[in-house]
């Protein structure tokens, strides 16, 4: 076992023992990464607001055979603008739930920590664009592989008649294709998906009101059927 310097997002953490927490981070080289902050949870602690969620930070870790140890943390960004704001809070909470669930342990992510960092950036600066959470949601499948098809059909690869869609057999699919479950989508729609998922996050095309929900909600249903879970950071916005 030896130390290592290491950095990542703080996703979430929980409690271990006493007085101790788990804390669960993305990091760029090394994946999902699981330390023991000890003593985090006294008063004194000297690790103090440094490993709360979002926060990206630099450690130094103890390497252990199943966990590892924190014994230096030093916030690189803390994001703390994006906390004073139940949207934007809500909104990084999905990026850091959606990252903690495709990201492996011991695997490179470097994709995946860049795209969350870029959408806590943007949060953090106070971008509200309305599309801004449909588009890392699909830049996110699309890192892992499963990004929906937007402009071909997803069965045959044609590029007309893409009338329905269907979460189950990949995005759009035309008549041919269609598969048991797909829908109809607004006419634009995909093309809207598309457009919205193609720039940087920092630079996305000018929202529409008439779409903007609309696409949210497919591509939130599309990545919550490939996770096989629901976005449960997302529950409040459903009232429920």
């Amino acid at each position: 076992m030896a130390l290592r310097n290491d950095q990542g997002i703080v996703l979430r953490s929980f409690p271990f023992g006493e007085a101790d927490r788990v804390v669960v981070l993305l990091s760029p080289s090394h994946g999902k990464l699981r330390a023991v902050a000890k003593g985090v949870r006294r008063t004194k602690s000297r690790f103090g607001g440094r490993l709360e969620p979002f926060c990206h930070v630099d450690l130094v870790l103890y390497e252990g055979r199943n966990l590892h140890t924190i014994t230096q943390v030093a916030i690189i960004d803390p994001y703390q603008h994006l906390r004073s704001n139940l949207d934007r809070v809500v909104a990084a909470g999905t990026m850091v739930e959606v990252a903690d669930a495709v990201a492996q342990e011991e695997e490179s992510s470097v994709r995946l920590f860049l795209l969350l960092q870029r959408g806590l950036r943007a949060l953090d600066a106070g971008v509200s664009h309305p599309d801004l959470l449909t588009a890392f949601l699909l830049k996110a499948a699309d890192i892992v592989g499963v990004a929906p098809a937007l402009d071909v059909c997803a069965g045959c690869g044609r590029f007309d008649r893409l009338t329905w869609f269907s979460f189950a057999g990949g995005g759009v699919q035309c008549d041919q294709c269609r598969s048991s479950g797909s829908f109809s989508l607004s006419p634009g729609l995909t093309d809207y998906l598309a457009a919205v998922v193609s720039p940087e996050l920092s630079d996305l095309p000018e929202a529409d009101q008439s779409f903007s929900g609309q696409a949210m909600g497919v591509a939130r249903r599309f990545v919550e059927y490939h996770l096989e879970r629901r976005l449960e950071s997302l529950v409040v916005l459903d009232g429920c």
